[in-house]
């Protein structure tokens, strides 16, 4: 009966580590999304003010 138990204890914690790393990842992209959206927005002039190029949106926004 122990065994049951603790497998089905371990078989619930892997679901949710899935869950846990979906969120994580949906989350990630979508900072990215939103951070290549706003710089985006900006003019030319604007991304020159804080130093940046229209080249270095993508870089930006995926942290590298």
């Amino acid at each position: 009966m122990s065994t049951i138990e603790m497998n089905s204890s371990a078989t619930v914690g892997g679901v949710g580590n899935v869950f846990a790393k979906l969120f994580s990842v949906l989350s990630g992209w979508n900072d990215t999304r939103v951070t290549r959206r706003e710089l985006s927005r900006l003019s030319d002039r604007e991304l020159d003010d804080i130093g940046l190029c229209r080249g270095d949106i993508e870089r930006i926004a995926r942290g590298f």
